[in-house]
């Protein structure tokens, strides 16, 4: 069985006389940001639609967990079959609708069931009851500034309608403006904070990912302006060699020309 291999090659570069000096010095705490980069090197393959790439980057994903869990097996606290029987568990706790007797009539119905077992099972584990209680500090910033609107909103602190995000928006933009203007830079950096959070608000209300939102238009300016370099390349000129005007006119066509 793949699963069985797996584990048996886990254990064995971790073996302490036979195995990989890498793999026997690292933690959990070392191994999480492997986790983490190997989480969005899967969103990337997904992104691209390459069902091969997707396959293997899931697959290094899945080493990340047998690798964590063959850690806290080495240190008598749990193995990879209590992760996997934690999960069944907790996914059939968490759908009474499949697994049970309780009814679900939509998928936002579902959304709003699956969070208030998650706040009755950090209750039952004697985890504080407040409303922003669970959302990760490692997340992305924008997505958790999403989450935490989302948290603050189900306790009805939020806007009725997008309108007032985007005042808001706006609102936060006059008041970077006048922190440059003052030359106060750890106010700038306070009110840019807020401008971006008040915009992850808006994302939200408009049920738009904040984080794919922005990649797709960092993705988007890499496509122009490696379309403009190719412009000035083929005229035997460098951005640095290029008027302001001539290069606004470069940046022009190229949105035109790749969109």
């Amino acid at each position: 069985m793949s699963i069985a291999r797996l584990l048996h090659i886990m254990a064995r570069l971790r073996d302490p006389e036979r195995g990989c000096p890498w793999d026997r010095e690292q933690t959990w705490a070392t191994i999480a940001p492997h986790s983490i980069e190997e989480a969005y090197e899967l969103a990337d393959a997904i992104a691209r639609g390459e069902a091969a790439q997707v396959r293997d980057e899931l697959g290094d994903l899945l080493f990340q967990v047998v690798f964590q869990a063959r850690i806290a097996e080495e240190q008598g606290l749990f193995g990879f079959e209590d992760v996997a029987t934690a999960i069944a568990d907790k996914l059939e706790r968490r759908h009474p609708h499949v697994f049970g007797d309780a009814t679900v009539g939509s998928a936002a119905e579902q959304t709003a069931a699956w969070e208030t077992h998650k706040a009755a099972e950090r209750r039952s584990a004697g985890h504080p009851a407040g409303a922003l209680d669970g959302v990760a500090l490692g997340l992305p910033a924008l997505t958790r500034a999403a989450k935490l609107g989302q948290r603050a909103a189900r306790v009805g602190f939020d806007w009725q309608h997008v309108a007032g995000v985007l005042d808001k928006v706006l609102e936060e933009v006059g008041e970077l403006r006048q922190a440059i203007a003052a030359g106060d830079d750890p106010h700038v950096r306070e009110e840019l904070g807020d401008l971006l959070f008040s915009i992850a608000q808006a994302a939200r209300h408009l049920r738009v990912d904040p984080e794919g939102a922005l990649r797709d238009a960092g993705a988007k300016f890499e496509r122009r302006f490696r379309h403009l370099e190719a412009q000035l390349g083929a005229r035997g000129l460098q951005p640095l060699e290029v008027e302001a005007a001539d290069l606004e006119a470069a940046w022009a066509r190229a949105k035109q020309e790749i969109g």
